[in-house]
Order: structure tokens, then C-alpha cells, then sequence
């Protein structure tokens, strides 16, 4: 008997479909005549045991217990998926040979192996577990994804890796809002503190942002335009650079804030010669865009319809899961194998089917090209979002997931358009001895663009020249602008953020270290940790703007740097995905992370509680939990 556990209900009824012969529903499970079954999790049927499960002292919250850290971990079932564990249980003793098919990503990886660990599966039956990959629940796909089956130990980076996150956001969250919330209590606060190492630099950013915006002052800083005439009577403008020796005369960002100084400049180089000392003209390409992560896809549909992370991974889930119309929504790839390009036409036709508002980009794709997102080598358990062969079911979406559908097709369909093309023009000039310059830029295919509406590219040229031309400085005139404070997030650039979070680290070593590995959170997470943050009354919207509460600042003032930065969480990112590369062992990232537990429960400690009065909170703290039964693992 060949026991196939999918990560949940609709993905095991999606391999039934796919299986030869006919399915008969059962209890939690589909089995076939030849004795094969397909059963499912719901999501983690298991989970971290809760402290008291360690030991009862600690049902209630006291610093003196602080920090918990097991020895022997244990693993408890989730009270509303216990049937469902049962299920599994009896199957799996009763099955010759066991299929992993969760979800593709280090959580699906995991979530199905413990699962199989909890239920005592050793020896040769473990070692020969095989791993489904399916990333399209279409039968087609997920048939040919059966044919293409692998060992579930080549998988195992992925399981340690998730893993390790699990029991490290145990250790670190569990430990840090017990010693927050307290000291929060003791304050008089009522609600939980919670600390997170994803969740808490988040907050960070944006409470770091909102003061920036606070305490920024407008300043003026000046520009010098010259206007330069040709000999044939053409003219164009050029702005002056400063040079090393005005650097006195600078703010940080290079702009010149004395008045004074942009005057003298002016003045000197009104009616002067201008001498060009160098000029190219070169015709450049913009690639076209890759096809959608679910982070690209989420930051996409907040910037075009204001939707937040998690409405657009619930929209994901359903076009997925309900309809078969993208492929797996939680990844975190923007490449595709090349074998998938076989079935472009199908996809192309499918999309015709449901979307005919891009028929006109249908026309005039031209199946034929190969864009840089056929990569074999970028892509490992998952690929990028794109539309699936379904068809025939736009009709049934609601304005919502016809929106979500028609760009992760249309972002499909750009990989068969050829690439934005222009010609770059660059003049610098000599003017009483200062340097000037003009940059131009013409449209010459606008390529991939015209899929996106963007036919507003400003087209500008300059005159034809030559190093050694003398042009003439017929005006010179002092701009006077203002600084503008930052922009507070929204759930665009906050996501933005998540994913490019190596331009908040401060540290150069873990910059340099995030080259590779730049994110903060994971596909699947971020959403869920935006929601948790407006849930906990740490931040609030107004408008599309995202801000700190009262509360919000209270927590980030209260806690030392590096929790409330993204360079230690950034770090975490790095070392979890050198596990799921087996590049890390599971000791060597869990070893420091204690080391450096201890030290911040001891700063937690030594906190002035009254630094959280006056707060208020209209979630109170649950100190006790019942207990559980437990498994060590």
C-alpha cells in the first residue's frame, strides 16, 4: 500500500484526481482499489508543547523562570485536528511505502515529516519515503509530477532548516513577550508585549520611520540650470555637479545648502563658453520583468488596488485551491524550468478562456521568444506564480480574483515580448570651470511596456555633438528646492521593505552576508505577520499609511537594539537557508542563539515596568494554559 500525504484536504483530493482508477472517499483519507491511499494534513496537525507541558511550574508568567529552554523537545497535537492525526496514524502503520507531498517549501517539507516522526516510522521504511513536488493542481501537471517523484532525504536540509526556525521562534518569542508582557503588567499595561523576530524589527522600521517623519525639518538646497545654445540655434539645459571642494557646502545626500555658493556659480558662468569635453550616445535594453513571487505579486496588487498582504494570499489560496487556475501561491521563486515552456500555447489558450481583456496582448505575444526565466538552476522545489491550462472559469471570479489573475497573467505573458529598447544620450560640459551635465533618453521599441500601459515613457534628445564643440551659456539660473521628510509605508513599501531588508542593516559584515539571502520573513509569513502587528494594537492605518500606536513605541523604546532592528533576524534568514542548503547544522545555528537568549532576558529583567503606564489594551494576557498530551521529539 502507497500512502501519498498531501499538506491538506484540496491538494490530497488534487493527487486522488490524478492517481489511475477510481477513488473511494473515506474518513479523512481516499483510498483505491489496489490498495493505495491518499490522505491529508490540515495544515500542522502538531505543534511546540507549551511550557507547563515541561514542567507545570510554568503555567504562570514569572521573570524568575525566565528563560525557558528544553532539553528534550516535545510536540503536542492541535485539539482541532486530533481526528485527523488518527487517521494518519492508523494509514501510516498500515502502509508498505509513504509519499511526502506537502506543500514545496521548508514548512510543507516539515510539516508532513513530523508527522511521520511522530508516528515512529524508522529503519527502511523511513529511508524509503519519496517526495511529490506539485506547484499546479491540475490532474495533467500533478501526473507528470508522480512521474517525477524523489527521495524525501534529499529534502532534509528543508525539514532541519524549518525545524530550527520552529523551536528558535519558540526560545525567542515565548521567552522575550513572557518577560515583556510582564514587565508590561507590572506597569499597569494589560494587554500582551508581544516579541517576535520578524514581527518586532518590523514594528521598528516603521515606529524609526514615523519619528523620522516627526522630527524632520524642511531645509532648503539649491540646483544652478544653465541654458546652452548650439551654433544652429539649439538649445538645452545642463545641471551643475559640485565638485570635492564644495563638499563643505553639502548636506549628506550631496546637495548644495548655501545660497551663496549656487549664486557665484550662476553668475560666473552666464554668457561663458561651454565646451564639451565628453559625449556618447548608446542604445540600451531593459530585460523583461521576471514572472511573479508571491512577495512581488502581494507589493504589485497593493501599489494597483490597495490591497493588503494577506487579502492577496487568501485571493492566491482560492485561485489555487478552488479554481486551478495559478500554481502554488507561496513561492518564493520568480524563475521557471524549461521544460514548462512546452506548455505555453496551453497556458496562453487557457488565459484567452479567462481573461478576454487581454486578448489584444495574446495577439501579439510571440510564443517563440525565451526569456531569462527559463532557468533550470533557479528553480528547486517550487517556481514562479503563473496561470495554469485551466480554463473556461473567469466568469466565476469576483472582481477581486479577476484583478489578482490578470496580473500574474499578464506578467506571464510579458516573457514572450521582446525588450524595452532606447537610446541613452550623456553630454558633460565645461562652463568657467565647472562641470555640467545632460542626460536624454528616446524610446526606440517600447517592447514589453505596451503590455503594461506604460506608453507615457518621456522622450528627449539632444543636439548632435561632438568632444571639443564650444557652446555658449545663454542663462544660468539658481533653483531653490526643499527637502521632503521620508514617506510613511504602506503595505507596499512595508512589504518592499521585508524583502529588501538589507537597506535597513546597519552592520556591513551581515549586508554583505544578505547579498543572497536579502528578506525578512518568509512567502508565506509576511502577511500573517503585518495582521499580528494590527492585531497586538502595535500599529494602526490611516488612509493607505501604516503607523506605530502609543503602544508600539512603548514596546520599541523598552527593548534593547537588536531586537527591534532587522540585522540579528536577517542574520537568522541567512543561517536558516545555509541549513536548508545543508551548509549549516542544526547545533551550530541554535548554540549562539541561546548564548544570546540569556543575555536579553537578563537586560528584561533589569527594566523599569513604569515606562508602560498610562497604556491601554483591550486584549488582556492568558498567564494559564491547560495541558496537553505530549510527545518528546
Amino acid at each position: 500500500m502507497i500512502l501519498y500525504i498531501a499538506e491538506k484536504p484540496s491538494l490530497g483530493r488534487a493527487i486522488a484526481l490524478a492517481l489511475p482508477g477510481t477513488g473511494q472517499k473515506g474518513d479523512g483519507f481516499i483510498s483505491f482499489a489496489n490498495g493505495d491511499c491518499v490522505s491529508w494534513c490540515i495544515g500542522h496537525l502538531l505543534e511546540q508543547a507549551q511550557p507547563d507541558a515541561y514542567d507545570p511550574i510554568y503555567q504562570k508568567w514569572q521573570l524568575e523562570h525566565l528563560p525557558i529552554t528544553p532539553e528534550v523537545w516535545k510536540l503536542t497535537a492541535k485539539p482541532k485536528t486530533k481526528k485527523q492525526l488518527s487517521v494518519l496514524k492508523k494509514l501510516i502503520k498500515q502502509a508498505d511505502q509513504l509519499v511526502n507531498a506537502g506543500d514545496p517549501d521548508r514548512e510543507g517539507q516539515l510539516l508532513v515529516d513530523e508527522v511521520i516522526s511522530y508516528c515512529g516510522v524508522k529503519g527502511n521504511k523511513l529511508n524509503q519515503v519519496t517526495r511529490l513536488l506539485v506547484n499546479d493542481l491540475n490532474p495533467s501537471a500533478i501526473k507528470k509530477s508522480l512521474s517525477v517523484m524523489r527521495n524525501n532525504k534529499e529534502f532534509i536540509g528543508l525539514s532541519t532548516s524549518a525545524l530550527a526556525r520552529s523551536r528558535a521562534d519558540w526560545l525567542y518569542g515565548l521567552n522575550m513577550t513572557r518577560a515583556y508582557t510582564i514587565q508590561g503588567q507590572r506597569g499597569g499595561y494589560q494587554g500582551v508585549l508581544s516579541v517576535g523576530r520578524v514581527q518586532t524589527p518590523i514594528l521598528g522600521l516603521v515606529a524609526r520611520r514615523d519619528r523620522e517623519i516627526e522630527n524632520f525639518v524642511t531645509k532648503p538646497f539649491y540646483e544652478v540650470m544653465a541654458t546652452v545654445i548650439c551654433d544652429n540655434g539649439e538649445s538645452f539645459q545642463a545641471k551643475w555637479q559640485p565638485s570635492e571642494a564644495c563638499a563643505a557646502y553639502q548636506d549628506e545626500e550631496g546637495r548644495v545648502i548655501y545660497r551663496r555658493l549656487a549664486d557665484n556659480v550662476a553668475s560666473r558662468t552666464i554668457g561663458q563658453p561651454a565646451k564639451v569635453e565628453k559625449f556618447n550616445a548608446s542604445s540600451k535594453q531593459s530585460a523583461v520583468p521576471l514572472p511573479y513571487n508571491l512577495s512581488s505579486l502581494q507589493i504589485d496588487a497593493a501599489k494597483r488596488f490597495g490591497l493588503s498582504a494577506k487579502v492577496v494570499l487568501d485571493v492566491c489560496q482560492g485561485l489555487y485551491e478552488k479554481y486551478q487556475l495559478i500554481t502554488y501561491p507561496r513561492s518564493d521563486c520568480r524563475y521557471l524550468p524549461l521544460g514548462h515552456l512546452k506548455q505555453a500555447n496551453s497556458v496562453v489558450k487557457a488565459v484567452n478562456s479567462n481573461a478576454n481583456q487581454l486578448a489584444t496582448a495574446i495577439a501579439n505575444a510571440d510564443l517563440s521568444l525565451k526569456s531569462r526565466a527559463w532557468n533550470d538552476s533557479k528553480v528547486d522545489a517550487h517556481h514562479a506564480i503563473i496561470p495554469t491550462t485551466k480554463s473556461g472559469v473567469g466568469a466565476k471570479l469576483s472582481a477581486t480574483e479577476l484583478n489578482i489573475y490578470l496580473l500574474i497573467s499578464t506578467q506571464y505573458l510579458i516573457q514572450f515580448y521582446p525588450a524595452y529598447r532606447y537610446q541613452e544620450q550623456h553630454v558633460e560640459l565645461n562652463i568657467a570651470g565647472g562641470l555640467f551635465t545632460a542626460t536624454a533618453k528616446k524610446t526606440t521599441d517600447m517592447g514589453w511596456k505596451t503590455l503594461l500601459n506604460k506608453n507615457s515613457e518621456q522622450n528627449q534628445t539632444l543636439p548632435k555633438l561632438k568632444v571639443g564643440d564650444i557652446l555658449q551659456c545663454s542663462d544660468s539660473q539658481v533653483i531653490e528646492k526643499e527637502t521632503s521628510p521620508p514617506k510613511s509605508f504602506t503595505d507596499a513599501t512595508l512589504l518592499g521593505a521585508m524583502t529588501g531588508i538589507a537597506r535597513f542593516v546597519t552592520d556591513k559584515a551581515i549586508k554583505k552576508v544578505l547579498k543572497d539571502t536579502d528578506g525578512l520573513g518568509t512567502e508565506a509569513t509576511r502577511a500573517s505577520i503585518i495582521e499580528l502587528l494590527f492585531k497586538r494594537q502595535f500599529l494602526v492605518r490611516q488612509g493607505k499609511d501604516i503607523k506605530a500606536t502609543a503602544t508600539g513605541f512603548a514596546l520599541i523604546d523598552a527593548l534593547p537594539t537588536e531586537a527591534t532592528t532587522p540585522d540579528m533576524t536577517a542574520l537568522w534568514e541567512a543561517n536558516l537557508n545555509k541549513i536548508s542548503e545543508k551548509q549549516l547544522s542544526y547545533q551550530q545555528f541554535m548554540t549562539p542563539l541561546l548564548s544570546n537568549l540569556e543575555q536579553l532576558i537578563s537586560e528584561a529583567k533589569e527594566l523599569d515596568p513604569t515606562r508602560f503606564a498610562g497604556l491601554k489594551s483591550s486584549a488582556k494576557p492568558k498567564f494559564r494554559r491547560k495541558k496537553r498530551a505530549v510527545k518528546k521529539t
